[in-house]
């Protein structure tokens, strides 16, 4: 049996450093036992093998409760998401008993692809609506769904600090029976660089067969810190050269086009003058220029230039020294687009229909039709009809005429459309509904449209004439 998993911590006085977290889970906790808290869900963030998992079943070890686990071993679908985790958020226990149940999604940002088609979504109704405790695991925050980190608490796992690793792996030897002998745990620990599973399991690989162990036995060799984007940011505003700021960039796994989001926000917070700030946007500004052409021509060769310019160009232009700490922040353009994704919905809606009517794309339906569209919402004469004839909801009423879908304007407009559209399905019922058979109905309707024999149109009556108008009669 692999010992990270042999000696996963059973509560959370275990779980190796990280004390302020295990205070803030308990309170948690206790707030899940009187009732269901404010926050729902919890998204457990940061590098592998530093606890988030093990602090998640610790949790629901020590406050004895059932454990629904998804991760990316499996399928996570919408379907196979709400099957799962959605009917176990909103009923009891195995054993019947009031207790609770956490639900547990592993690597949240890795859903992907049409595996996890809807994944995200489906997760976000399952927070909404659970009555169950909920904690979502990542290793990067940031490349998970914008409207799923905003759905939920982020918790944040540092690395484990190296006297923690070194406490852990000591406990470990003395329950296995194993002598070290000076220095062989501290440089196991080392190597691992704060990742406490990398270490356990390196421990065990050069256990094998032995029951004594020195410095000459350790296979291993240190590990690679993957930078983080939080690091590039100062490699970016304080490296002493371009090269080494364009070489930090090749060690994160952000691509150009978020990148330049990260480095467009935090500007401002890594340069203090003005004329540096100025220059840096310059450059944000050409490698924009590239990431536009990737977009058009779909070369993405044209990559390499945009991200020089991104990182290397802000560095360059840097005249000042921009020394001390700096908190920079995640890109604000990313919560706003998950703020305003539902308006934006509804646009696009919108412009499929206006484009369908008018023959036109929904691209140039939303560009250039949308507006005139509004002027004619304004008009009392034109509004009903317009939405009766786009067969509008609410919300796309309340966007054209810039208001809330729960006015009382939209409402009787919405109601008067939807009346419109009744009494001209009556209409053509009963102009050419009351035959039963087809070919009587198609005679009745040539008869009404166009005289057969002389290819003249028939002349309506007045009543006919009245019922005939259009919905869209401007």
């Amino acid at each position: 049996m692999e010992w990270a998993e042999k000696y996963r911590p059973k509560n959370l006085v275990e779980v190796a450093g990280h004390r302020t977290i295990i205070n803030d889970l308990v309170s948690w906790a206790d707030k899940w036992e009187t009732g269901v808290p404010k926050d729902k869900a919890l998204i457990f963030y940061g590098k592998p093998g530093v606890g988030k998992t093990s602090a998640a079943y610790a949790l629901a070890y020590q406050m004895g409760w059932d454990v629904i686990e998804l991760n990316a071993s499996d399928q996570r679908t919408a379907g196979i998401i709400q099957k799962v985790a959605g009917s176990a958020s909103r009923m009891g226990t195995f054993d019947g008993t009031s207790g609770r149940r956490l639900i547990i999604l592993d690597e949240a940002d890795n859903l992907h692809g049409n595996y996890d088609r809807g994944g995200a979504r489906a997760i976000i109704n399952v927070v909404k609506g659970t009555s169950q405790p909920v904690i979502l695991i990542a290793n990067e925050f940031y490349q998970m769904d914008p409207a799923l980190r905003l759905a939920c608490k982020p918790v944040q796992f540092r690395t484990i600090n190296s006297t923690a690793v070194v406490s852990a792996l000591k406990a470990i030897c003395k329950k296995e029976g194993i002598m070290v002998g000076v220095g062989v745990i501290d440089t196991v620990a080392d190597n691992a660089n704060g990742d406490l599973r990398s270490a356990i399991n390196d421990l065990q690989a050069m256990s094998i067969g032995k029951q004594e162990l020195e410095v000459h036995d350790i296979i291993t060799a240190p590990r690679d810190a993957k930078e983080t984007v939080f690091k590039l940011m100062d490699h970016v505003f304080k490296a002493a050269d371009m090269k080494s700021a364009q070489q930090a960039a090749w060690q994160v796994d952000e691509s150009p086009d978020n990148l330049i989001n990260w480095i467009d926000e935090n500007l401002p917070i890594g340069y203090k003058d003005a004329h540096d700030m100025a220059a840096g946007y310059f450059q944000l500004a050409r490698a924009d220029l590239f990431l536009g052409r990737v977009r058009r021509r779909q070369k993405y060769s044209l990559w390499r230039y945009a991200s020089l310019l991104m990182t290397g160009g802000v560095s360059a232009v840097r005249t000042h020294s921009h020394s001390g700490y700096n908190k920079y922040q995640a890109p604000q353009f990313w919560k706003k687009l998950g703020q305003t994704r539902a308006k934006r919905n509804i646009r696009d809606s919108l412009a499929g229909k206006i484009g369908g009517i008018c023959h036109v794309s929904g691209a140039y339906a939303r560009t250039d039709l949308i507006w005139f569209f509004k002027h004619l919402m304004k008009s009392k004469v034109h509004s009903v009809g317009l939405t009766a004839e786009l067969k509008l909801n609410p919300d796309e009423i309340a966007f054209l005429m810039d208001t809330k879908p729960t006015t009382k304007k939209v409402g009787k407009i919405y109601d008067e459309a939807q009346q419109l559209i009744k009494d001209e399905i009556e209409h053509d019922i009963e102009l050419f509904g009351g035959f039963s058979h087809t070919e009587e109905k198609i005679e009745k309707k040539n008869e009404v449209i166009i005289d057969t024999v002389s290819d003249e149109p028939v002349k309506p009556s007045n009543k006919e004439e009245n019922n005939q108008s259009s919905l869209f009669d401007f």
